[in-house]
């Protein structure tokens, strides 16, 4: 039983609509629409919000949308015939009033549409129950009944063909080795041009077996023990010529002031160069503002090539588009048009570290938004699936809600409680590196930060903070501030619960007045239950702000598979009722891949979460903000 059939324009106009249940569709459909068709993510014509199934199709050609909705717990095999044949019953009737390509028309106009659509669902149902259940295979229809009965039997004592032959071969063996010595005298084996052996008929003494078996085996370890004899001449001078032990000054002293290094240094660095090798760690640039990725576009690129070389550049469109120029002309796309082209497209991004179920859905949405369009006059396919791509590219890059930091601590700040922000990720993707350059990004914007060290797994971790921590303060020391205390470090040691140090660090923060909560948790792998279990406990018992997770651009289909567990398992190890789940992505080591930048693309798609930070480099200032279509253009570059 279905819940609704509607039939809308792109515009948003209502054309048509069934109602099977009391409950309003317009929920849903809105749902589509802002999650499906807004976002370019129409590789699959599903889609599932609360307890109902969705089901869509686009004409491209009269821009509409058809949808039809039904309880998901439902299996109804006849829904895709329903809507390709509503579709095209609806297309067919209406087609004048469509054409007019005006909302006033389509408003004026009447759509008595319903008993069409009632023989058609009753045709469908009918359809559905028409078509014979699949039997289970008999016996009479099985290979092993075509099969004499004689081949199957197996008498005791009876062995397979291929094991009576090997059965024989290692009798043989057993009888000239260890059995009675034959009465006939063997011919030798050189009088008989025959090698010598039982399987040739002839038959060895046991004195001539044992010396021939002696060969074989010097034969074939003579040559290892040759090697070996090298070997232990070459090691004699060797150990003549041995590197005697180093004598250290001082060796034998065990005296303190010699011992102790902390005194004169401050982690391993002499007090008077830190002020140096701080400024080199700061990075050059303002840290107060972000500034937008900078990729080297393939149009700068590409006019350069034309002014240097326009012949070789003429009748092609660049890049990876380059060599497949479709049809001209005023004509309707269809699938068979644009698949030659949409593969190449599916194996560029999957060259550009784009995950291959990610690309794969990517092209089906591009040739669900194309087919049935269209083209200009003087437009390629080509050029047509080109734009389409870019589009929907950039759409993905630009998620529905947008993290602005500054505004929600402002908002946090007129509360009078601190901003928290969480950050996770799997192991060694630069977490703690990137907590520490988002800090001095905070600071250089006036804002408190105290920095809760929640990584108690991890040796070095807590070390590695105060690091950080001293180095941002001797960049904001409390003197340029009124005397306040603008970056600290809440530490409690290795091997405490995670969750109670962050709820002791937001107590403290909102008792002494910090702006900002960064809490940095130790990485883990997405398969490690016990640590996405106390992971799931922090953010629950926590309840933070912003919740981040940090991945590396450098992944490619391990992106989608780290996101989809963390997030999994935030929801399956949470206690809360609608658990929390990954706000925003930090995606690091930006500077390392060129123009693969497929894991934007990756990690935005699986998760519609906007990528709030970019890392680009070791300084607190390598901190950028995500430009799409810069993005984009690196990604599309040949």
């Amino acid at each position: 039983m279905l819940d609704f059939f509607t039939i809308f324009s792109k515009g948003g106009l209502v054309l048509w609509c069934f109602q099977g249940v009391s409950d309003s569709c317009t929920g849903p459909v809105n749902a589509l629409i802002r999650s499906v068709l807004l976002q370019e993510r129409g590789g699959n014509n599903s889609f599932t919000h609360e307890a109902l199934t969705l089901k869509y199709k686009l004409d491209n050609q009269f821009e509409l949308v058809f949808v039809v909705g039904f309880q998901k717990i439902l299996t109804l095999t006849y829904v895709d015939k329903l809507i390709d044949d509503v579709h095209r019953l609806f297309r067919d009737k209406y087609r004048t009033e469509i054409q007019q390509q005006s909302a006033l028309s389509l408003l004026n106009g009447t759509f008595d549409f319903q008993n069409d659509f009632l023989r058609l669902l009753r045709e469908a149902e009918e359809s559905s129950k028409i078509r014979a259940p699949t039997t289970m295979k008999k016996f009479e229809d099985s290979e092993k009944a075509k099969k004499p009965v004689r081949s199957m039997i197996e008498t005791r004592g009876e062995k397979p063909k291929e094991k009576a032959k090997n059965s024989k071969k290692k009798g043989a063996k057993k009888e000239g080795s260890d059995g009675p010595l034959a009465t006939s005298k063997p011919v030798p084996a050189e009088k008989s041009g025959l090698p010598v052996g039982p399987e040739n008929g002839v038959e060895l003494s046991k004195e001539e077996l044992i010396r021939r078996k002696r060969e074989e085996f010097i034969q074939k370890h003579g040559r290892g023990m040759e090697k070996s004899n090298k070997s232990t001449k070459s090691d004699a001078p060797k150990e003549k010529g041995k590197k005697a032990p180093r004598v250290w000054e001082l060796g034998g002293c065990a005296n303190k002031e010699v011992l102790d290094y902390s005194t004169p240094t401050t982690n391993g660095t002499p007090e008077a160069a830190l002020s140096e090798d701080i400024n080199l760690i700061r990075g050059t640039g303002s840290g107060g503002q972000l500034q937008d990725l900078d990729c080297s576009s393939s149009d700068d690129e590409g006019a350069a090539q034309n002014s240097t070389k326009p012949s070789a550049t003429k009748g092609t469109l660049g890049g990876m588009f380059g060599m497949l120029k479709g049809l001209v002309g005023s004509k309707s796309l269809s699938r068979e048009d644009m698949e030659s082209v949409l593969d190449k497209m599916r194996d560029h991004l999957i060259a550009k570290n784009v995950a291959a179920d990610i690309a794969v859905q990517l092209w089906e949405s591009v040739a669900n938004k194309l087919e049935g369009k269209v083209m200009g006059t003087f437009s390629t396919v080509t050029s047509t699936v080109k734009q389409a791509l870019q589009e929907s590219l950039v759409q993905i890059l630009q998620p529905q809600r947008r993290v602005d930091m500054l505004r929600d601590i402002m908002d946090a700040q007129r509360r009078q409680r601190p901003y928290v922000v969480t950050f996770c990720g799997v192991n060694g993707v630069g977490k703690s590196t990137n907590l520490a350059k988002i800090s001095f990004w905070l600071l250089e914007n006036g804002f408190s930060v105290l920095i809760a060290a929640c990584d108690t797994f991890r040796a070095g971790a807590v070390e590695q903070l105060r690091t950080h921590t001293r180095r941002l303060s001797a960049l904001h020391p409390p003197e340029k501030h009124g005397g306040r205390t603008m970056v600290q470090l809440f530490e409690k040691g290795y091997g405490k619960d995670a969750a109670g140090i962050a709820m002791e660090a937001i107590a403290f923060a909102r008792n002494q007045g910090f702006d900002v909560v960064l809490v940095d948790t130790a990485g883990r792998m997405q398969d490690n239950a016990p640590l996405m279990t106390a992971l799931a406990k922090l953010i629950t018992v926590n309840t933070p702000d912003l919740v981040l997770f940090v991945g590396e651009a450098l992944v490619g289909n391990e992106a989608v598979d780290q996101l989809v567990k963390f997030n999994r398992a935030l929801a399956d190890h949470s206690m809360a009722q609608t658990p929390r789940l990954i706000d925003g992505i930090v995606l690091t080591k930006f500077d390392t891949i060129d123009d693969k930048v497929g894991a934007a693309i990756s990690m935005t798609y699986i998760t519609s979460k906007p990528i709030v930070f970019v890392g680009t480099g070791q300084t607190y200032c390598d901190l950028r903000s995500l430009n799409a279509k810069a993005v984009v253009a690196a990604l599309m570059k040949a």
